[in-house]
C-alpha cells in the first residue's frame, strides 16, 4: 500500500510510520519538524520512507508531493495539540488544524485518493460529568484546540456527505507511551521528577481523563484501514480513567520521588473536569480491543524514558520556555 502520513515524525504518526514501513508499505511522510516532530523517531526505518520537510499549509508543495507519490490512503496526524498553548496562541491552531485540513481534503478529492483518515480528539466532546459519549453525541469543544479539531472533524464529514469523499474520522482519547514529547502529562512528570523539579498540577488535580497505550492506538488505526467504513466516526479509547493527581503520584512512587515535588496551580478557566467515551463501535465492527492495562503501560513508558533520557532531556530547552509561559501563577 502507498500511504502519505502528515505529522509522521510526531509522537503518534511516527509509530504508524515505523509499523507501516516494516510491513513493506511505500510510506511518504510530510512533517514541518516543529518542536513536536523529531527525526530520531524515524531513524530505524529512515531508509525505507520518503520524507518531505513540508508545512501542510504549503498547498502547492503538497500538490507536488501528491502528484509524485499518488498515495492510496492519507493519514492526517499533523496538528497543533497543546491545549494550554492554544489559549495563548489560538491563531496557530486555527490555521494548522483547520486550514491545513481543508487543503488536504481538497487534494484528496483532486487526486481521487482511496481513503482519508482524519485523526481527531475526544476533547471535542467537552466535559462529560457522568456517563460516556458515543460517536453520535453532539460536540461541545471548550478550548481553542478542541474547537480547531472539532472544525477539522466536521469538515471531513461534510466532504463525505456532500462529495462522498472517503473520509474516516477517528476520535482518540489521551494516548501515552514511548517517544512522547514532555508537553504531555506523563513524560513531563517523568522529566521533572528526574530533575527534582516542581511538577505543575492545576487545581487539586481531580480532572479525569481516559488513557490508551500508544501501540494499542496505532493497532486500532491499522484495523480501521482494513475494516473501517468511509463516512463513519470511530472513538478509540480504553475505558481506563484516572485522576491527573493519581497518575502524577503513581509516577513519583515508581521513580521513588517525594510528593512534595507537586506544585498546585490555580485551576485553568473552563478546564474540563472529566471526559469519557464509548469505544464499542470499533470493538463490535472489527477485531480490535486494547490489550495493555494502564499500570503495565505506565511502567513500560517510564522504563523507556529512563533508557532514553538523553532524548527526553534534549527536549528540555524548548519546554522550559513553554512551561514558563503556560504554568505561571496568576
Amino acid at each position: 500500500m502507498k500511504v502519505l502520513v502528515t505529522g509522521g515524525a510526531g509522537f503518534l504518526g511516527s509509530d504508524f510510520v515505523r509499523l507501516a514501513a516494516r510491513k513493506g508499505w511505500k510510506v511518504t511522510v510530510v512533517d514541518k519538524l516543529t518542536y513536536a516532530g523529531d527525526m530520531d523517531r524515524l531513524k530505524p526505518i529512515q531508509d525505507r520512507i520518503d520524507f518531505y520537510n513540508t508545512d501542510i499549509l504549503d498547498k502547492e508543495e503538497l500538490k507536488r508531493i501528491f502528484e509524485k507519490k499518488k498515495p492510496e490512503a492519507v493519514l492526517h496526524f499533523a496538528a497543533e495539540t497543546n491545549i494550554d498553548r492554544s489559549v495563548t496562541e489560538p491563531n496557530i491552531f486555527m490555521e494548522t488544524n483547520i486550514i491545513g485540513t481543508i487543503y488536504l481534503l481538497e487534494l484528496v478529492k483532486y487526486f481521487e485518493v482511496g481513503r482519508f483518515f482524519n485523526i481527531t480528539s475526544y476533547e471535542e466532546y467537552g466535559e462529560i460529568k457522568e456517563g460516556e459519549r458515543d460517536e453520535d453525541c453532539p460536540l461541545n469543544p471548550r478550548s481553542p484546540y478542541a474547537v480547531s479539531k472539532a472544525s477539522a472533524d466536521m469538515l471531513g464529514q461534510v466532504y463525505w456527505r456532500a462529495l462522498k469523499l472517503p473520509v474516516i474520522t477517528v476520535r482518540l482519547c489521551s494516548i501515552y507511551g514511548p517517544w512522547q514529547n514532555p508537553e504531555r502529562l506523563i513524560p513531563m512528570t517523568i522529566l521533572k521528577a528526574l530533575r527534582n523539579d516542581q511538577i505543575p498540577v492545576y487545581g487539586t488535580g481531580e480532572i479525569i481523563r481516559e488513557w490508551l497505550y500508544l501501540c494499542d492506538c496505532i493497532r486500532a488505526i491499522f484495523t480501521l484501514l482494513e475494516k473501517g467504513k468511509p463516512g463513519e466516526v470511530y472513538n478509540i479509547g480504553s475505558g481506563e480513567r484516572f485522576k491527573v493527581i493519581d497518575i502524577v503520584k503513581q509516577i513519583l512512587e515508581l521513580l521513588e520521588k517525594p510528593d512534595s515535588l507537586i506544585k498546585y496551580l490555580p485551576d485553568r478557566p473552563g478546564h474540563e473536569k472529566r471526559i469519557a467515551i464509548m469505544s464499542e463501535k470499533i470493538k463490535n465492527s472489527t477485531s480490535w480491543a486494547p490489550t495493555t492495562k494502564f499500570d503495565s503501560g505506565l511502567k513500560s513508558t517510564i522504563e523507556w524514558n529512563l533508557k532514553n533520557r538523553t532524548w527526553l532531556f534534549k527536549k528540555l530547552f524548548y519546554y522550559e520556555d513553554l512551561w514558563s509561559r503556560i504554568y505561571k501563577e496568576e
